[in-house]
């Protein structure tokens, strides 16, 4: 039997984590730059020298990933047939770690990058995840 997708939980879902991502690395700003090896006069040359849609692009992209992770997560949701915010927390802190969580570390392993980024990063997309899931999971199908 088909199922039409909640696209209001999905939407909400990603207002709310992509706020929630630009309160997080606001507040980690610094860190963050620090563990990447740059400094905010670096970080503010590179931003400069981007073209007026350049600058913007990382915004967007953050913001369709979030769309797509909560209809990702909706459709997990759907096949477990598991509806509540709790629900889609867990799945979602599954999908962090078994996903996420990984990805993050080897790549950045392999690049060669502090291991603060990785903390950094895995801790903010941990509470993308979590936020998705437990809102698309509340507002249910």
């Amino acid at each position: 039997m088909g199922h039409t997708m909640n696209w209001a939980s999905v939407l909400s879902a990603a207002i709310a984590a992509w706020i929630f991502g630009a309160i997080y690395y606001t507040t980690l700003g610094k860190v963050w730059m620090a563990a990447q090896g740059k400094t905010a006069e670096s970080c503010k040359a590179e931003f400069d020298a981007k073209s007026g849609v350049a600058k913007f692009t990382p915004f967007v992209l953050s913001f369709i990933g979030a769309l797509i992770t909560g209809a990702v997560l909706y459709g997990i949701l759907t096949h477990s047939g598991l509806w509540s915010w709790h629900a889609g927390m867990v799945t979602g802190a599954f999908c962090w770690f078994g996903f996420v969580l990984t990805t993050v570390v080897i790549n950045n392993a392999y690049a060669g990058r502090k291991v603060m980024l990785s903390v950094i990063d895995s801790a903010h997309w941990l509470g993308v995840l979590l936020i998705i899931g437990s809102i698309v999971g509340w507002m249910g199908p």
